[in-house]
């Protein structure tokens, strides 16, 4: 499966410049593309409204929050998202290898394994 160097590019954009807030890549004629970018100020519901419900898709969130102590932080997450992730498992590691940056891994078969809950408790 090769990664189509969009999609790396784009990635090192949103490292350096904040300029959105996720990025979903989807599988297409054996290749990773980007499908969408989320502009910086949308929010995690609109991410999460963003992805297919029936599809597989490869995401990565900026989510921002605030600590115990008062301060504010940002977290790259990393996801793999559906049911039928056969195809995207196969590709997960080598796309994933190539984006440095990643701070945590969700996988997730539906939208409940992504909520936003279970997002803020893996910030900890």
């Amino acid at each position: 499966m090769d990664v189509s160097d969009e999609c790396k590019q784009k990635f090192l954009e949103h490292i350096a410049k904040s300029n959105c807030r996720f990025i979903i890549f989807k599988i297409e004629n054996q290749e990773v593309v980007v499908e969408k970018l989320g502009i910086p100020d949308e929010a995690y519901v609109d991410f999460t409204a963003s992805q297919p419900a029936s599809e597989c898709r490869i995401t990565i969130f900026n989510f921002d929050f605030t600590t115990d102590q008062n301060f504010q932080k940002s977290k790259i997450f990393f996801s793999v998202h559906g049911r039928n992730k056969v195809v995207y498992a196969s590709s997960e590691d080598r796309f994933k290898s190539q984006l440095d940056g990643i701070q945590v891994e969700l996988q997730a078969t539906d939208s409940s394994e992504m909520s936003l809950d279970i997002v803020k408790g893996r910030t900890l």
